[in-house]
């Protein structure tokens, strides 16, 4: 039977699941829209890799990104870590020598500043949609252009406009008015690409050290226009993984085989688990001035986890809960 690890890396935009062996090779990845439904669209991803793989074991299991505790509830894992953590893990597997790790998603971006294999800084936008992947969507629809095709016609720019792009709205607005001014396509693209890295580095990248070697991950690192213009405001070579839009449930499975190699047996519930019922309920808990929104997962009639009250009553208390519900 085939030993494999799980990674698992819920966000806003997207769901990524990958499967590794023990030498760190993927052995299945799946690269999902979260569409507002993630464990509907976590349970997806299961039942594939389970259609698509026979005879297997799930040795370990971690998870990552914004819904990295709902995926352990439903899952079962065997360590739940942050974004940053997991990135910096992933980039150092395919470049051990990483000392920046640029990562742009689809509704946030982040840097990471490495040395010998620590992470010493890191920064976070989260606020601002200029530059990140959605936006980029959003850009390319309104051009007319197949997102798949943008990185391309941004490298076939002659002169390339200057757009403004310290805010999305500004930049919209600014290459709106280039095309008024009759600026070709590929020249605006090019433009757009070249302000969006702008943007990073004058607020994600701030006061940050960024020294090469540079890792450029997350889905955004498939457009070739927006690597270039990394290269050309960096002045280095930029390198783009093989699975860069994966990394972070990469580095959830390369976690996840550490922890194994301490713990000794795995959490996971099994592969099943993507045939379960799941309801998600929610409630307003009036007992303090907190206000909590206490939000409730129910499979097979009975509450299987509750999380986001701040003091932890109902999550404390949900032994007792379950065993009036049976």
């Amino acid at each position: 039977m085939q030993e494999f690890y799980l990674g698992v890396d819920v966000g806003s935009v997207s769901t990524n699941i990958v499967l590794m062996d023990k030498d760190n090779n993927i052995v299945s990845k799946k690269y999902l829209r979260t569409q507002g439904r993630p464990i509907n669209i976590l349970q997806k991803g299961l039942k594939e890799i389970k259609n698509e793989i026979n005879n297997f074991e799930i040795k370990g299991v971690g998870t990552t990104g914004s819904g990295r505790h709902l995926a352990n509830i439903i899952l079962g894992a065997d360590i739940v870590k942050n974004e940053i953590t997991s990135h910096a893990v992933a980039a150092i597997n395919y470049v051990p020598n990483v000392r920046t790790v640029l990562e742009i998603g689809g509704q946030d971006s982040k840097i990471i500043v490495l040395k010998d294999g620590i992470v010493t800084d890191f920064a976070m936008n989260t606020v601002c949609a200029a530059g990140t992947g959605s936006f980029l969507d959003r850009q390319a629809s309104r051009l007319g252009i197949a997102i798949q095709d943008f990185g391309a016609l941004a490298l076939k720019a002659k002169n390339p406009v200057r757009i403004a792009g310290r805010c999305a709205v500004f930049a919209e607005s600014d290459m709106i008015h280039k095309q008024q001014l009759g600026h070709n396509q590929e020249d605006i693209v090019r433009g757009l690409c070249q302000a969006l890295v702008r943007n990073y580095l004058n607020n994600i990248g701030k006061g940050k050290d960024i020294l090469a070697p540079i890792v450029f991950q997350g889905g955004v690192a498939a457009n070739k226009g927006i690597k270039e213009a990394f290269v050309e405001a960096l002045d280095t070579e930029i390198y783009v993984p093989k699975h860069h839009e994966v990394m972070g449930a990469i580095g959830a499975a390369i976690l996840a085989k550490e922890e194994i190699k301490e713990k000794r047996t795995t959490s996971f519930k099994g592969i099943d688990i993507a045939e379960n019922e799941y309801n998600v309920k929610g409630f307003e808990c009036n007992d303090c001035s907190n206000m909590c929104e206490v939000i409730e997962i129910y499979s097979d009639g009975k509450v299987i986890a509750r999380y986001s009250d701040k003091c932890g009553k109902w999550t404390n208390s949900l032994n007792s809960e379950n065993q009036k519900l049976a």
